[in-house]
């Protein structure tokens, strides 16, 4: 398995080898010895999937307040995502900054979100399924989120690739979240 960091260290991209033949391929998706000597030590105790059927879906930023924060570890087994992670822990020095990675089934890599940062997605393509391992249970007082368009985080979401903002399909809850610098992250 290849282990990467991305420009926040703490955000890893795996991808496992893929071993194919006539028949199709198998790849080791998961192995928490590999993901231990890469410093991921989380214990997972909840897998989640989700399905959208439009190009365009954004689910997020979302993200759990401590003491219930989750460490998560995504990857796309249908269609592609373009995955954002925000650093919102305060005093990082990357607080504020954003990553982003295209993950796709193509590859089966999968994106490595620590405890501390917001989270979401955008569906490049129809008919994407994203399945999540999470290392702390959904609760709901403890959730929290950021507007996906925030101009302080500067994602450079592909708008262009979906036909445009027009094209964006996003729950009414994610819609409301408001700004980083207006949050009370404490």
């Amino acid at each position: 398995m290849n282990v990467i960091s991305l420009a926040i260290p703490e955000v890893k991209v795996l991808t496992p080898k893929r071993f194919g033949d006539d028949r199709g391929f198998f790849a080791e998706t998961y192995n928490a010895h590999i993901l231990a000597e890469h410093g991921i030590t989380a214990v997972f105790v909840q897998d989640n999937q989700s399905f959208s059927r439009p190009a365009g879906v954004v689910r997020g930023l979302h993200f759990q307040r401590e003491p219930y924060a989750q460490d998560k570890l995504l990857r796309v087994v249908r269609g592609a995502i373009l995955d954002a992670v925000v650093d919102i822990r305060p005093g990082s020095p990357s607080f504020g900054q954003a990553v982003t990675v295209e993950l796709s089934s193509e590859d089966s890599a999968s994106i490595f979100v620590p405890k501390g940062f917001a989270h979401g997605f955008m569906t490049l393509e129809p008919d994407t399924e994203v399945f999540y391992k999470v290392s702390y249970r959904y609760t709901p007082e403890a959730e929290g989120g950021i507007h996906w368009r925030d101009p302080d985080l500067a994602i450079s979401w592909p708008l262009d690739r979906i036909g445009g903002e027009g094209a964006v399909t996003i729950a009414a809850r994610d819609q409301s979240f408001g700004l980083l610098r207006d949050l009370a992250l404490l």
